[in-house]
């Protein structure tokens, strides 16, 4: 009654069942272990974020790489903003989408080393984008600011292209150690995405806070590949079921058409 699955159809469909299951069960694992990551990166940002600031020389200087455990720390300063040496950062978008620049400024601390700070968004002011923009000022004098403590961007970690030939005073990317030669001074690793002082006037606009992964999806996407996975074997299974009752039904109607006798021709 089985012997249709030798056929080169039953054969095929059953090699392909056999090669699904073990995929979907990994997928559903890859999925998991993408839930798990999700959630240590959440937790690890919450904790991050609502940790009491602490001096950013406690946890970068010069040269150094801001670490995972490290990223969005609060951090503070004492020092004053070098607008003379700020620079605009090109293709970056508002919470609307709205493409403009980030505004990164030195701040030069009382030991002399440098801090980058990211001041916030501005909007583009032209379609061409060849001239430097009108920046409201920062405070001026001596100020203690606080921000969350970021790793210096690249070209790998970010997708971003490090264009050359930009207009004066623009670049692609906030990256330490490129700004250090620029300033030829000593640059704290990282940068820092300004929290206060707020400017006035909401001008430059803040960056808001990282917001949390979409863990949960993941979690789901685990468990839909492996109800996939239980649910072919379970398919096979019917398939099978269905070609052996089809084909007991065709053969007990075949054998019915011949055991019937001949039906006599009507007289005419």
């Amino acid at each position: 009654m089985y012997r249709f699955l030798l056929s080169r159809q039953w054969v095929i469909l059953t090699l392909v069942a056999l090669v699904l299951i073990p995929t979907m069960i990994r997928l559903g694992i890859w999925q998991m272990h993408r839930y798990e990551e999700r959630s240590a990166r959440n937790q690890l940002v919450a904790d991050a974020l609502s940790a009491d600031p602490v001096p950013v020389e406690k946890l970068t200087s010069p040269g150094h790489t801001v670490t995972t455990a490290e990223r969005y720390h609060t951090v503070s300063a004492k020092g004053r903003f070098d607008t003379d040496d700020e620079v605009v950062v090109r293709r970056r978008t508002n919470s609307d989408d709205e493409v403009g620049y980030h505004v990164l400024t030195p701040f030069v601390l009382d030991d002399g080393k440098v801090l980058l700070v990211n001041r916030g968004w501005i909007p583009s002011d032209g379609p061409s984008q060849t001239a430097f923009p009108r920046i409201p000022a920062p405070p001026t004098g001596e100020v203690t600011v606080t921000g969350r403590l970021m790793p210096a961007e690249t070209t790998a970690a970010s997708g971003i292209k490090d264009l050359k030939g930009l207009p004066d005073r623009q670049v692609m990317l906030i990256n330490s150690e490129q700004e250090a030669r620029r300033l030829g001074a000593e640059v704290l690793g990282g940068y820092v995405v300004l929290t206060t002082p707020a400017p006035k006037g909401d001008t430059p606009e803040l960056l808001g806070k990282p917001g949390n992964e979409n863990a949960a999806l993941n979690y789901a996407y685990a468990i839909q590949w492996w109800l996939f996975a239980a649910g072919v074997p379970l398919g096979w299974v019917i398939l099978v079921r269905r070609e052996r009752r089809d084909r007991a039904e065709a053969e007990a109607a075949a054998r019915e058409a011949q055991d019937s006798p001949d039906t006599e021709p009507a007289p005419v």
